[in-house]
């Protein structure tokens, strides 16, 4: 069944491409995380998926999970229904392996070292931009897999204030209410937003049995209150300052012990820049995010505090040498801090780094991006990183590309420092990537395909005593991944298509075996039209199975699932949207004994002046 959908699917997509005769809607032209500056898109080698305001808009998307599922190069697994632990891999590296950015601020737990995409709440969201292969040259630990970089939503700058209110519920006792206000005044500008999120939700996990056995049959719900805020003013000679902050805290329910978590998720900033002369740009910022996380026994007693925090810097001056070449300068300092009721060996780290990127233009079509890095951690010592790539804009729409890059991760606090579990003596795991494609931009389509190959080494992993059991994090794994990522886009008879595909070869180098929780095969495909004041869209997702431990003795089915979505215009200001998940009701899992959502549904009104 899987076969014969993956190959349709394709055939889909190519014949939409063959009959295609109008101009296919253009992805964003500008990306800033894949440089640090804004760079146009069709100069970079590096893999690139923006999803704007509007198209978060467009697919209906509740939460960021949500919006990320089906992604080029991005495999998502999440324990139970909203607001559970979710876990993103891209390209097949590990879920800690995804550097996670808010509005320039490095976010995450320094404790476990993933993000908590689950809590960041969508409707606080401006625009998600996703690079993906390695950047540690930019930005140190973490990015071996790729980067996100999320930005809050911002005003306008129009001088009549914009606002923005939305509501909703469906299945599961779902509900969902935000509202925002923006605007300019002479040169300032501002943003005031607010959302609610809440879901009684569904039982997160079948029964299971064993000496940690779980069995309880309840529904696990979710509530999450968000605020963003964002104040900024331009001065006369172009500088310019603003302020930002964002908060979502709440509670999210699930089957174990402890089985309820409060959190507190919350980033604030501050920025300014100026010019130092004609051609040099200089760019200061100051922040900090918090993850916070109080857990509570089935009992309602508490159990555990783990609260982190990080604190960030970063100074980048952006230099034009000439109309071609344009370089950028800069350091980090980040300061991580851990407040628990575990007593950690060590509660605080530093990491400081520098860096530099170049940006070139060669014989008018060939454009050449080099960065090299270097990273000085209090915890485990220095590190040194670099990343080149090439693009060739040729006749007929046609780009050829390549790259190659090292990247390394950080030991995480729980392997530092974990009583009974933590070791000092870790090394970085370290990395090294190479990738090259085709890119095509035509009238009538857009499309990518990328092949990559990464090797990994240094993975840190729990070994195991064999006479006193105990387990301790260890220097001791080593992967290769091999990948092919494509894309098309089409545009034919008022029909808007995209098919992404991926395949994917994650292995451990020692055993062979599949790395976990990774699919071997992606397609997601996407389709909608206007229809007057109507939009229909409906979007396919195929994943094959993946394995649920190392030794890959248990294994998950793979599943089809199938969504669609409507929206009627009642006016230039008012929105209806209706979207229904799962149409064919699949069950099935993600992570061995964890539900997902049934069949469901979610209706909601938009206003937007």
């Amino acid at each position: 069944m899987q076969k014969f959908i993956f190959g349709s699917l394709l055939l889909t997509g190519f014949n939409a491409q063959l009959q295609a005769q109008e101009t296919v809607q253009n992805l964003p032209d500008i990306v800033v995380t894949a440089t640090r500056t804004e760079t146009a898109k069709n100069q970079l080698a590096a893999a690139a998926t923006v999803y704007t305001r509007k198209d978060i808009e467009r697919l209906q998307a509740k939460t960021l999970p949500e919006l990320l599922s089906g992604t080029t190069g991005i495999d998502i697994t999440q324990n139970g229904g909203y607001g559970k632990t979710t876990s993103v891999f891209m390209r097949g590296t590990n879920a800690d392996h995804v550097l996670v950015l808010i509005d320039g601020i490095k976010v995450g737990s320094v404790t476990m070292g993933t993000t908590p995409f689950e809590f960041i709440p969508i409707d606080q969201v401006e625009r998600v931009e996703i690079i993906r292969g390695p950047q540690s040259s930019l930005y140190g630990s973490e990015a071996i897999g790729g980067v996100i970089q999320i930005f809050t939503r911002k005003g306008g700058r129009e001088d009549k204030p914009s606002v923005t209110l939305d509501a909703g519920g469906g299945s599961y006792d779902t509900y969902r209410a935000s509202g925002s206000v923006s605007g300019k005044l002479k040169n300032s500008w501002y943003t005031l937003g607010s959302s609610q999120f809440g879901s009684q939700g569904f039982n997160a996990r079948q029964p299971t049995t064993g000496p940690f056995g779980v069995n309880q049959p309840d529904k696990d719900g979710y509530l999450n209150t968000a605020l963003n805020a964002r104040l900024g003013h331009r001065f006369d000679n172009n500088t310019e300052v603003e302020a930002f902050f964002m908060r979502a805290e709440g509670e999210t329910e699930y089957d174990g012990n402890p089985n309820k978590t409060e959190f507190i998720n919350q980033v604030v900033g501050t920025s300014a820049s100026m010019d130092i002369v004609d051609n040099w740009r200089s760019i200061l910022r100051l922040g900090q995010s918090r993850d916070d996380g109080d857990n509570f026994a089935p009992d309602g007693i508490f159990s555990s505090r783990f609260n982190s925090s990080r604190w960030n810097v970063s100074w980048l001056n952006e230099l034009a040498l000439s109309a071609d070449h344009q370089l950028v300068i800069g350091s980090d300092y980040r300061l991580d801090q851990v407040d628990s009721s575990t007593a950690y060996n060590e509660s605080s780290r530093y990491d400081a780094g520098i860096f530099t990127e170049l940006h070139s233009r060669i014989l008018d079509d060939h454009f050449i991006n080099a960065s090299v890095r270097g990273d000085k951690n209090e915890a485990f010592g220095d590190q040194a990183t670099g990343n080149i790539g090439w693009r060739y804009n040729g006749n007929y729409g046609i780009s050829p590309f390549a790259s190659f890059g090292n990247a390394f991760k950080a030991p995480t606090f729980n392997q530092l420092y974990f009583p009974g579990f933590g070791n000092p003596s870790l090394k970085a795991e370290q990395s090294t990537s190479f990738e090259a494609g085709l890119a095509g931009d035509h009238d009538w389509m857009q499309w990518e395909i990328r092949g990559y190959h990464t090797n990994i080494d240094n993975l840190i992993v729990a070994v195991t005593n064999p006479i006193t059991f105990q387990s301790s994090a260890e220097n001791v794994g080593k992967a290769q991944i091999d990948g092919i990522e494509a894309e098309i886009g089409t545009h034919t008879m008022g029909w808007n298509s995209k098919l992404n595909m991926n395949l994917l070869s994650p292995k451990n180098r020692e055993s062979s075996a599949r790395l976990p929780r990774r699919a071997e095969k992606t397609l997601s495909y996407d389709l909608s039209r206007s229809f007057g004041q109507f939009d229909l869209g409906a979007n396919v997702l195929a994943q094959a199975d993946r394995f649920d431990d190392m030794l890959n003795k248990t294994k998950i089915a793979g599943y089809v699932t199938v969504d669609l979505r409507s929206a009627y215009h009642l006016s230039k200001n008012w929105t209806l949207s209706a979207k229904l998940n799962n149409l064919l009701d699949k069950q099935y899992q993600t992570i061995n004994t964890y539900n997902t959502a049934d069949r469901n549904f979610f209706l909601s009104i938009h206003y937007n002046n």
